[in-house]
């Protein structure tokens, strides 16, 4: 492993303090490197500067000392930068951040969701790197994040090529969680959408994902999602890519397909039960923080994709649709959202 004396671009600009980016800076500031944790919530920048970023669960119980600028604050011109924030806020965040980038600079994307299109379009795919980041991690308040489990990170040059650039990410990076480049990055950021979907059916419930998996109508939702979700994918690109123990191509089709999809859950539900995180970080933005979600980055997106490739995605829909009346708070977290989903679902199959 390499340390921030081999680093070849100085600064580190994270934009978005939150589960990802500040769990990242912190890591990375303990090893040395010259970074800026940014965020749009005052008291999440003004607890970090006084006290620190505490990060507990997984790892132990810490405080790391970080620096931390507020988004009004910051100013050309902006190196590496790793964009964090959530993916309903990234035409926002390169709109207004794009400008700032320095000619050398370039965009690390560690988010959920298609949003290297949108980073590219912005300052061109030569400056944005992809990258699949799957680590589970929870904003509680401001100045605090509690990590609940370790997963791969994978850069990845959109090209597919393995460059100086991407091999220098996948070391600065391995300082926070192990790391590997990918030349499959679509592979990734597609396979992580089958994941997705399975996990915005059962966020649609206010329980733990194993129950919501254990329960028949859940785990045939989520199947049904998931499936669909992998036809879209396989259409977008060669390979779907694993996604931390989750298998993408369990929900490939097949005559065994309901089978393999199922085991696939029911380990998926066998894993959690437990651990540190049981929910979804989507549970968590309806739940506790009552704030919109990544569905339209996510689910919303596989539906307009399906559309395109002629693919019918009536689950993901009607899940798009439910998320939405919770965030509006139209409708509440009960165990009917399942029976709702399933209901439009099977009426847009009628048509």
């Amino acid at each position: 492993m390499t340390g921030p004396g081999e680093w070849p671009y100085g600064p580190i600009t994270i934009l978005g303090a939150g589960a990802i980016g500040g769990t990242v800076g912190a890591f990375l500031s303990d090893a040395g490197y010259d970074v800026t944790l940014v965020d749009v919530v005052r008291e999440h920048v003004d607890a970090m500067n006084a006290d620190g970023l505490r990060i507990s669960g997984l790892r132990g119980d810490r405080r790391f000392p970080v620096r931390a600028v507020h988004a009004d604050d910051l100013e050309a011109p902006l190196g590496a930068t790793f964009l964090c924030v959530k993916g309903h806020f990234t035409a926002d965040a390169i709109k207004q951040y794009g400008p700032l980038l320095a000619d050398d600079g370039f965009v690390l994307s560690l988010q959920n969701g298609l949003n290297e299109p949108i980073i590219a379009g912005a300052v061109g795919e030569e400056r944005t790197v992809g990258c699949f980041v799957h680590f589970g991690a929870d904003y509680i308040e401001p100045g605090h994040i509690v990590l609940g489990n370790d997963q791969t990170i994978f850069p990845g040059e959109l090209s597919g090529e393995v460059t100086p650039r991407v091999e220098a990410i996948r070391d600065t990076l391995a300082h926070v969680m192990p790391a590997e480049v990918t030349t499959n990055i679509w592979g990734y950021l597609w396979g992580k959408l089958v994941y997705g979907a399975m996990a915005f059916v059962v966020s649609t419930v206010d329980a733990t994902v194993p129950e919501v998996l254990d329960s028949e109508l859940g785990r045939q939702l989520a199947s049904r999602a998931s499936q669909e979700a992998y036809l879209v994918g396989a259409a977008q690109t060669e390979k779907l890519e694993r996604i931390g123990e989750f298998d993408p191509q369990a929900f490939a089709p097949g005559a065994d397909v309901e089978q393999r999809a199922d085991a696939e859950l029911q380990a998926l539900a066998d894993a959690q039960r437990g651990g540190i995180k049981q929910h979804m970080g989507i549970w968590r933005d309806l739940a506790m923080k009552h704030r919109k979600t990544e569905v339209d980055m996510q689910s919303a997106a596989l539906v307009e994709y399906g559309g395109r490739a002629g693919i019918p995605t009536p689950v993901n829909a009607a899940t798009v649709e439910i998320v939405h009346a919770i965030e509006a708070g139209e409708r509440g977290m009960g165990w009917d959202n399942l029976d709702e989903i399933a209901r439009r679902a099977s009426a847009a199959g009628n048509h």
